[in-house]
């Protein structure tokens, strides 16, 4: 791995201090998404930027602000790459990120406890606390009140990467940014 130079470290602080276009609540760095940043010279730098999913709309937003905010640090030429691989995964929301959300109203993903892929479980929609680890995920807990009781109520919300649930015990809607 390459360590990145002073520079990089501190044009990487700007790129991923540029607020995302769709949950503008939180930072490209806190949400994951800004990868590495490689100075080319004195004034040309490349991003490396991981959209959240393959074909999200906001990409061209995220390049367009990541350029615009290192252009006015004195960067004169500013590539943003769209970098595939590693995927991004939920797991690359900071704790920041994960506190942000859940102060905005929208749940955050649950953390993987072990690397591999995001189980999709197409049965019940009620999400409770596990008596036992082996019961299953952790439930999407309400960020109104806590609650474990959950229910879905659509698979897709305001955007393809949150779903709709509803809170049994206050009865609030909320979004709930989906594991990936």
């Amino acid at each position: 791995m390459v360590t990145a130079t002073p520079l990089e470290a501190e044009l990487l602080e700007l790129a991923g201090s540029v607020p995302d276009p769709e949950l503008p609540v939180l930072t490209l760095r806190e949400l994951g998404v800004v990868r590495a940043v490689h100075a080319r010279g004195e004034d040309t730098v490349e991003v490396e930027l991981t959209p959240t999913y393959t074909g999200c709309p906001a990409i061209e937003a995220m390049s367009l602000d990541i350029e615009r905010v290192l252009r006015e640090h004195g960067v004169r030429e500013v590539t943003v790459r769209t970098v595939l691989a590693p995927a991004w995964s939920t797991d690359d929301i900071t704790d920041e990120g994960r506190r942000k959300l859940r102060e905005f109203g929208i749940a955050p993903p649950r953390t993987r406890a072990a690397s591999g892929p995001v189980v999709v479980e197409l049965g019940t929609t009620r999400t409770r606390e596990p008596r036992l680890p082996e019961d299953g995920p952790a439930p999407v807990r309400c960020p109104h009140c806590g609650s474990a009781e959950t229910e879905l109520l659509s698979r897709f919300s305001s955007t393809a990467c949150k779903a709709l649930r509803r809170c049994l015990a206050c009865r609030e809607p909320f979004d709930h940014f989906k594991e990936l």
